[in-house]
């Protein structure tokens, strides 16, 4: 019995620590498993939640009565020619559109010189006819033209940008930014006539109330937001992309958009300053950029 209780203190204090052990072994895990973990969002705090693609519907939201079953009527195909080039015109063409959208520039002096909001209308209608999953057109368009909500627009984004490069986007990516001299200060939100803002639909609302899932959303969007800068380049007007972090919330509260929609892109539009600069950038050759098989 003494042996026994000599050894007792020695015996406790080993199980302690091989439950310790096992405790922070087990807490660990836990935490790795979690994508929402405090230790994701501080390696990855820039992450914005409005530009995740959230296409996939969870089970539990299938078995919910408000949204729609699918099984919509078949419909009518129709046939379809489209126009065909000989080769030496299809040559030329492809040149002609390549040397266009080579001189479209990302600029951040705009003037506010007004433009015909029926060439912004078009515009947008050729980026409506972008491709998207099962045909759900997942996007919205909000043009705002009005000096006052341009100005809240700015200041809403200003200040969420000062945060992000101070705080959110990491020392190694402001330094990346430092030779295109971009800073938190965005005077284009004032000064370009339109703010385009391109709101993906996360999901669609039937006029019953009832939901539709958006296949493939965020892709949608962002092919129709190609045909948009394509658009407004080819009718002499500039613009800067702008994914405004950690700004869609407000943005959708200030513009009155309905929850299903969640901010992708901004869009300062208008003609160049005539001051305006870019930097001297190079593009990268062909042979960087495609593979042959």
């Amino acid at each position: 019995m003494a042996l026994v209780s000599s050894f007792t203190p020695v015996f406790v204090a080993v199980l302690c620590v091989v439950i310790a052990f096992v405790l922070r072994s087990f807490q660990k895990t836990e935490t790795t498993s979690k994508p929402d973990s405090k230790s994701t969002r501080e390696a990855r705090p820039w992450v914005d939640e409005d530009l995740q693609d959230d296409t996939e519907i969870s089970s539990k939201d299938n078995e919910d009565d408000e949204w729609v079953d699918g099984g919509e009527e078949d419909l009518v195909h129709v046939p379809y020619t489209p126009t065909r080039y000989p080769p030496e015109e299809m040559l030329e063409r492809s040149q002609q559109f390549y040397s266009l959208l080579n001189k479209r520039r990302s600029v951040r002096f705009i003037s506010p010189e007004p433009v015909p909001r029926s060439v912004i209308d078009n515009i947008i209608r050729a980026a409506g006819t972008a491709p998207s999953g099962a045909h759900t057109e997942p996007w919205t368009f909000v043009v705002v033209a009005e000096p006052e909500t341009k100005h809240k627009i700015r200041l809403i984004v200003e200040e969420e940008e000062e945060i992000n490069y101070r705080q959110r986007m990491g020392d190694k990516w402001v330094k990346d930014l430092e030779r295109l001299r971009t800073n938190w200060v965005k005077e284009y939100l004032d000064e370009a006539p339109y703010l385009i803002l391109i709101f993906k639909q996360a999901y669609g609302i039937l006029p019953d109330g009832k939901k539709k899932t958006h296949y493939y959303n965020e892709i949608s969007v962002s092919i129709s937001c190609g045909l948009l800068l394509a658009g407004l380049h080819n009718a002499g007007l500039v613009t800067v992309t702008s994914t405004p972090l950690n700004c869609g919330p407000q943005l959708r509260l200030l513009l009155r958009r309905p929850a299903n929609e969640k901010l992708l892109m901004l869009l300062p539009v208008g003609y160049a300053a005539a001051k305006a600069t870019v930097p001297d950038l190079k593009r990268k050759p062909l042979d960087d950029i495609v593979v042959h098989i």
